[in-house]
């Protein structure tokens, strides 16, 4: 972490590890941007000039790809300073790049500002760099990336499920089976025909997305935990992907 400071005595940050979120036109020749950073964590950066023919940070400003940012100014609205490419990322393209975009709505819609969080940092970077990694038409393949996410998501900005516990305490059994209340958790079902069966459960609460069941259950139970996360308004991208029959 460097924060330094710039111009006029404003706070300046140094050389941050960041992916682009989202960015819109602002002005005539400028941009605003939404960054996750490493140690800052969601930050909004006006890039001054950008959009110039002959600006040398053009062409650097991309999603997915991991960029060293520098930035100043102690408002809500910070201004670049300079940006570097740093590589190491093929670009997403076909459903990697759709659910590229699923994952930066869900960041953008879910992270306070100016909150540091490292550990979703890392796994976005891994997220991005597996669904990079996928053939164009990825298929099911994409899914263990986005419920991997996702997990981490809701449990590092304290949205998470209990998956080893029901609401009255007890060890999530492998046999049995059971349904997820918003704003409560697991409840185990009363006539044994829960949505989620117990092993299933298990699994998740384990990272093991690797089963078509776990897989078929887990998006179930992300999209009841990711609603109530975030309320009524829809995410765009995941209707989306939802007309594809991928997520």
């Amino acid at each position: 972490m460097s924060r330094t400071r710039g111009g006029k005595g404003q706070p300046r940050v140094d050389t941050q590890p960041v992916f682009i979120l989202h960015q819109y036109a602002w002005r005539e020749t400028s941009r605003l941007i939404e960054v996750f950073s490493r140690d800052y964590g969601r930050i909004s950066i006006a890039a001054r000039g950008v959009q110039r023919p002959g600006s040398q940070l053009r062409g650097t400003l991309l999603a997915f790809q991991p960029l060293l940012m520098s930035w100043f100014g102690g408002a809500e609205v910070k201004t670049l300073h300079a940006a570097e490419w740093q590589g190491g990322i093929t670009q997403p393209s076909g459903l990697s790049l759709l659910c590229g975009f699923y994952l930066n709505e869900l960041l953008v819609r879910l992270m306070p500002r100016e909150e540091p969080q490292p550990v979703l940092f890392a796994a976005y970077y891994e997220a991005i760099r597996d669904l990079a990694g996928l053939p164009t038409e990825a298929g099911s393949a994409v899914e263990p990336v986005l419920r991997g996410f996702e997990l981490k998501l809701l449990t590092e900005l304290g949205y998470g499920v209990d998956l080893a516990h029901d609401t009255a305490g007890r060890d999530v059994q492998a046999d049995q089976q059971y349904d997820f209340v918003a704003g409560q958790g697991l409840i185990l079902a009363d006539n044994g025909r829960g949505r989620f069966d117990g092993a299933v459960l298990q699994e998740l609460a384990a990272g093991r997305l690797a089963d078509e069941r776990v897989l078929a259950q887990g998006k179930l139970l992300m999209r009841q935990a990711l609603t109530v996360a975030l309320g009524d308004a829809p995410l765009h991208t995941r209707q989306l992907l939802l007309d594809l029959q991928r997520i």
